[in-house]
């Protein structure tokens, strides 16, 4: 085994969820260290998927940009984030030094992602320093393959608050091929954090009223979210319009089906969102993302 590589990688409530759905992952490739494929690749994305705690205690999703290399690794141990933008509650101001805090790398072109969990190390104005604890790669499972493109920053539009789905939620939502889900460990400020993908085919996340019903598929068996979830039953569901750059984001109480639900083909299992309170921003980030073959700015 690699001696980087953390002995034990799983925490109480991802053992569980592995138990539940019936098998136990006996080691992974989970270190406490930047591999070297991973310090190249981050630098090379114009986007970073961010997770820290809100005013509230929850954990929340947020996305942060800039020009290629504004996520950069100063050391096998350390990730340095600068952001030009930013669509996160936490952010401009961000989390604190010593708070928890997690980041997902993912490039839709080449269907590649890598996930970073660890601590605020340092910070230095709106940048701030990832002490990494845990580094990972995915495999490119339900990743729809799109390409980035950067326009020129717009004034984004100010912060909407909600208290539940409006109709232009449930639209975005209803069209969605892609989110990305906040979670923690615990409910204390200590409980360590994730942001990871999801993915399926366009209104793969079904709407029941405010809740929201989302397909777990076969994937890697780490089960790195719903673990959390059985901890601390709170996430944030972020989304991000491809087309436009506007965000949503939703947060509120989880609850985990292990049954597989004929109403979601290919699931094994959902977990659904509560939605208690929300946000959006339109033209919160200045990219656009299109499929293969079209063109970015034609309709």
């Amino acid at each position: 085994m690699d001696q980087d590589r953390i002995p034990d990688p799983f925490h109480p409530g991802e053992r569980e969820a592995q138990a539940r759905a019936g098998f136990r992952v006996p080691s992974a490739p989970i270190r406490d260290r930047l591999i070297p494929q991973h310090q190249q690749f981050f630098p090379l994305l114009p986007w970073l998927l961010v997770a820290a705690r809100d005013e509230a205690g929850d954990p929340a999703a947020g996305v942060l940009t800039g020009a290629p290399g504004f996520v950069s690794a100063a050391d096998p141990q350390t990730l340095w984030v600068r952001p030009d933008h930013g669509a996160w509650q936490p952010w401009p101001a961000g989390p604190a030094v010593g708070e928890p805090v997690a980041a997902l790398g993912i490039d839709l072109a080449t269907r590649r992602r890598n996930r970073v969990n660890g601590r605020v190390a340092a910070r230095d104005g709106l940048a701030f320093a990832m002490a990494v604890e845990e580094s990972f790669g995915n495999c490119p499972q339900y990743i729809h393959v799109r390409r980035a493109e950067a326009e020129a920053p717009s004034p984004a539009g100010v912060v909407e608050t909600l208290a539940g789905l409006d109709s232009e939620a449930r639209r975005l939502i209803g069209a969605a091929d892609t989110a990305f889900v906040a979670s923690a460990s615990s409910a204390g400020r200590d409980g360590r954090l994730d942001v990871s993908h999801r993915g399926g085919p366009a209104g793969f996340i079904r709407i029941d009223g405010d809740r929201l019903i989302v397909p777990d598929y076969s994937g890697n068996r780490y089960f790195n979210t719903l673990g959390n979830m059985l901890l601390n039953p709170r996430a944030g569901l972020l989304l991000v319009e491809p087309a436009s750059g506007d965000v949503l984001h939703l947060t509120g109480a989880v609850g985990i089906d292990w049954e597989p639900d004929p109403a979601l083909p290919n699931a094994q299992r959902s977990w659904s969102l509560q939605v208690e309170r929300g946000w959006r921003r339109r033209a919160a980030i200045p990219l656009r993302w299109k499929e293969p073959g079209e063109r970015i700015g034609v309709p």
